[in-house]
């Protein structure tokens, strides 16, 4: 027993080095732009929509700004690991040094689901839009073909090809993504600019009474949860990006200083964006009426604006795009390390020589994920990416306070001046976001852990490096 203990609590050294296969050519820059091609997208695109239209009403703004502050507290837990720790495995990685190996393999698990449903759900949002621009010249596709078979469907289709479209530019190289990845964002960027200036013409303040219909928080008769804060439980998902940079830690020229750069730096820029495009949605169409997968094109086509909402439909497309690609790109990395780690097999760690990526684990994430994408529909899936998400950020969070206690001459380059402040509140108010969640994720989310507690002691536990070498 005593042994079985020693082995699930083995831990990395701080100082651990990988072999370096994977090529270094990530600016500071490239790592900012990939947090802003993953973070907008789906939380102002898609998510605000349904989150004012179900939970919050005009007062989703306070949500974000909820979800903005707890992701505020996570983000400076994320620079500082990032700078400390490095590696390409985010929080997974952080764990192994700070709680030990069963404990790393558990958030590794829950950052596979995380990031998994996060890119099947952005895809099933991307199809919407894909879906109205098509329609829109009159060559829209069936609903068969368009929708999931739980929402009256055959299969989501655009959602499928979509993901194995970015399964190829993926395999191609990290530097050709990235460039791929800043071209999007300055359309993305654009077509936000175009939304505000057409926008902020049009607002009726009358649509922002009664500024909160659902109050802070309830639990109707069905279990379903309402109210600001269950609001800010659901937009949190919108927040799901700027962890991702953290994966990028073996791909970066120079990661200990540009990191946290990138890390901080494009959670705050995101954040006023949303607060500023949830203001201005509800200001310009009822609340009751964003509860569709298009809630910026529907708006404009609402006030009559119908070339601004094609224009935006496009920007959208290409915007949600980005997010999928930086998803993607964060997911194949944190798989790479448990591979390479000997909690996944050793072939999903196999890089190309020529490419310089994992092509293997790229194909088998895009082949599966796009089943997921085409066969279940997007509010299911955005709420099991929420609480994975959560729980990473609790885990990262404790982990600043005990690498800092454990290892008190580390130099991080980045290190907080606020310790343990900022990290307490980060771990209570993501805590407070997952209780607020409905029970059925809850279950979803536990079943998924208890998966993963299995396939660690049949597989992961008897494969791990540690048991050939120290750390």
């Amino acid at each position: 027993m005593n042994n079985l203990f020693a082995k699930i609590l083995r831990k990395k050294h701080i100082n651990h080095k990988h072999p370096a296969h994977l090529k270094k050519c990530l600016s500071a820059l490239d790592l900012t732009l990939l947090g802003i091609g993953c973070i907008i997208g789906t939380g102002i695109f898609v998510l605000t929509g349904i989150a004012a239209a179900n939970q919050a009403g005009p007062a989703v703004i306070l949500s974000f700004i909820v979800s903005g502050f707890a992701c505020a507290f996570a983000a400076l837990a994320y620079a500082e690991l990032s700078s400390s720790i490095g590696g390409c495995g985010s929080a997974y990685g952080y764990s192994y040094v700070a709680f030990g190996e069963f404990f790393a393999w558990v958030i590794g698990w829950i950052l596979l689901m995380e990031y998994g449903m996060s890119i099947a759900a952005v895809a099933n949002g991307w199809s919407g839009y894909f879906n109205n621009a098509l329609t829109a010249m009159g060559i829209g596709l069936p609903e068969s073909l368009s929708k999931a078979p739980s929402l009256g469907g055959m299969v989501n289709l655009p959602a499928m090809v979509i993901i194995l479209i970015i399964m190829s530019l993926l395999i191609t190289g990290a530097k050709q993504s990235a460039k791929f990845n800043a071209a999007m964002v300055f359309i993305k960027l654009l077509t936000i600019t175009l939304f505000i200036s057409v926008a902020i013409f049009n607002v009726n303040p009358s649509n922002w009474h009664p500024f909160m219909p659902y109050g802070w928080f309830s639990t109707l008769p069905d279990g379903k949860t309402v109210g600001v804060l269950a609001g800010a439980s659901l937009v949190f998902f919108a927040y799901v990006g700027f962890d991702a940079v953290s994966t990028a830690a073996e791909e970066a020229i120079n990661p200990q200083r540009d990191l946290p750069r990138g890390i901080i730096g494009s959670l705050a820029f995101c954040t006023v964006i949303y607060i500023i495009v949830s203001l201005l949605l509800t200001g310009v169409v009822p609340y009751q009426e964003l509860n569709v997968s298009s809630p910026v094109a529907y708006a404009l086509q609402k006030i009559g604006f119908q070339g601004a909402s094609a224009v935006v439909a496009t920007g959208v497309i290409t915007g949600l795009t980005t997010v999928m690609l930086v998803l993607y790109y964060a997911l194949t990395r944190i798989i790479f390390a448990m591979s390479r780690d000997g909690l996944l097999p050793h072939t999903l760690s196999e890089v190309n020589k020529t490419t310089n990526t994992p092509v293997r684990v790229i194909v088998f994430c895009g082949l599966i994920i796009s089943l997921i994408a085409g066969f279940i529909p997007l509010g299911t899936l955005a709420e099991i990416v929420n609480i994975g998400t959560l729980a990473a950020f609790v885990i990262v969070s404790l982990g600043v306070i005990f690498i800092r206690k454990l290892h008190k001459n580390n130099k991080a380059t980045f290190k907080n001046k606020w310790h343990p402040l900022i990290p307490v509140l980060g771990i209570f108010s993501c805590g407070a976001l997952m209780f607020f969640l409905p029970l059925e994720t809850w279950r979803r989310f536990l079943i998924w852990i208890l998966i993963g507690i299995v396939f660690y002691f049949v597989y992961s536990i008897k494969h791990s490096h540690l048991n050939k070498k120290p750390a």
